[in-house]
């Protein structure tokens, strides 16, 4: 970091030969620039910080010196140079006087020295800084392009904040972190500290979510900087999944540089993202492509497919998880991204899904591929049993079957195993089953509903007695010659054979849908 020339910087340049004079002064101010001026009131002309040379004709022009010297260190100038050996031998005493009630150093410039020799010595030091800071930026810009395109992991923290696996962005965090001696934060949409360098900060989000907020919903992009005495917190919004907001702090002032240094943070991650975004795209396009062949190809030839494309598939049973929801448009990318990091085996994209094959020989592979989808109260899951890989098509069938249910029952996760043990009725969707239901006994339906008799009680009655006639009649309290008319009847009007199974069991099936 460039330190700025100070007025000690130049008394102590002995090709200069400046000397101090009156009584001690604060020399280590900072020397915004160099200016020669005669003129009684040179302040109209000066912006502050400059170091102002004399030969003598301004302080005893005018008001005279004690004003003059007032004017300048009033205007927050750095310093009065007054050159000896033309005008004055020596300083006067009554300038020497005015900048020691003043507190404005004053320096003297032997004839020797020329003021054009103070100019170019602070215009060197000026460059030699812009210089520095030149070279400061240019290797931040190229250490935190370097982290994005690295895949290592810089750091690590709890939930919500940057783990393993999370990739270039947390290596740009760690780095800028390291490069502005700073901590480092990036909240999400949703207000989460999803990265934190080091992981002790994500507790500063806190006190922190009412300018995360306002920067994170301004609808351009925007700036805010924060201080608190020597402490200075610098917000920018920045792009990665969605809307978030870059968070940098320390306890002292962010210089300039420091803070293009950030602004270069910003454009790296959204340049780093847009690229990964690219890359993902086509990625997620090529899973759809392979997860179409796994279910349509043999199963040796599906994990053939697999094995030059992807990961191989796990020995042993596989699960499948299919995530969907009650959404308006596709899942949340954020879900994907997740996926990517947490979830074990293969996952890929079909129509309207996001399908998991996990390995399925325990439930911890399950589980991690359903955490991430408990962060979106919308989405929901539905979880196959456990199939050979060769059975995918028939574990995808299950899967979706389970997370129809899942959304009929606005239920997170449905298991196919528990939706099974429910019974038929709870495979079938209810609309299509009441519509199954209605069309089977409509005939029986129409017959009781003109008071000619009651044959849908007397089949529901006979059903449940396995067609065995006397138990039946006995319950429906009528002669079992009746029964018998009545279920020929039933038969005639269904035009079906009640002593198939088959038959039977899609009329049970009917008779017990609520309705």
């Amino acid at each position: 970091m460039s330190v700025p020339l100070t007025l000690r910087d130049l008394c102590e340049d002995r090709g200069l030969g400046l000397r101090i004079a009156g009584p001690p002064a604060d020399l280590d101010r900072p020397i915004g620039w160099v200016h020669a001026s005669e003129l009684d009131d040179p302040t109209p002309y000066l912006d502050g910080g400059e170091l102002l040379l004399t030969v003598g004709l301004g302080p005893h022009a005018g008001t005279g010196p004690r004003d003059y010297v007032a004017r300048l260190a009033a205007h927050g100038l750095s310093g009065l140079g007054f050159g000896t050996g033309l005008g004055y031998d020596e300083i006067p005493a009554a300038v020497v006087d005015a900048c020691a009630r003043a507190g404005l150093p004053l320096l003297e410039v032997p004839e020797r020295t020329p003021f054009l020799a103070l100019t170019k010595a602070v215009a060197a030091a000026h460059a030699a800084d812009r210089y520095a800071e030149v070279v400061r930026t240019d290797e931040a810009r190229r250490a935190l392009t370097a982290a994005a395109l690295s895949t290592g992991v810089s750091a690590a923290g709890p939930a919500g904040v940057t783990r393993r696996g999370a990739g270039g962005t947390a290596n740009v965090l760690a780095a800028l972190a390291e490069r502005l001696d700073a901590w480092v934060l990036v909240c999400d949409g949703d207000g989460r500290v999803r990265h934190a360098v080091p992981r002790s900060a994500a507790r500063r989000a806190s006190g922190l979510g009412e300018e995360i907020a306002k920067v994170r919903d301004h609808a351009g992009r925007s700036c805010v900087s924060m201080s608190d005495g020597a402490r200075q917190v610098v917000l920018q919004p920045v792009r990665l999944l969605g809307p978030a907001v870059l968070v940098v702090g320390r306890n002292r002032p962010f210089t300039p540089v420091d803070q293009r240094i950030v602004e270069i943070a910003v454009s790296v991650l959204t340049l780093s993202h847009t690229r990964s975004a690219a890359v993902g795209r086509a990625e997620r396009r090529l899973r759809t492509a392979v997860l179409r062949a796994l279910l349509t190809l043999p199963g040796g030839g599906a994990e053939q497919v697999l094995a030059d494309t992807w990961d191989p598939l796990p020995e042993g049973p596989v699960v499948v998880v299919a995530f969907g929801g009650r959404l308006s448009g596709p899942l949340p990318p954020a879900l994907l991204d997740a996926l990517d990091r947490a979830a074990p085996g293969f996952h890929a994209e079909l129509d309207d899904r996001v399908v998991a094959v996990v390995p399925g020989e325990t439930d911890d592979a399950v589980a991690a591929a359903l955490a991430p989808a408990a962060r979106h109260p919308d989405v929901r899951a539905g979880v196959s049993d456990p199939a050979p890989p060769g059975e995918l098509d028939r574990a995808l069938r299950e899967a979706t079957r389970a997370l129809d249910a899942a959304d009929r029952r606005d239920r997170p996760v449905v298991r196919f195993a528990d939706l099974a043990a429910g019974g038929l009725a709870d495979l079938v969707p209810p609309a299509d089953a009441a519509a199954f239901a209605a069309s089977v006994l409509a005939p029986l339906l129409r017959h009781d509903a003109e008071r000619r008799g009651d044959l849908v009680g007397s089949l529901r009655e006979w059903l449940a007695h396995h067609g065995q006639w006397d138990p039946a009649a006995a319950r429906l309290g009528v002669h079992r010659h009746t029964l018998r008319a009545r279920m020929a009847k039933a038969a005639a009007l269904l035009e079906r054979d009640l002593d198939s199974p088959g038959v039977r069991a899609e009329l049970w099936f009917a008779l017990h849908l609520p309705g």
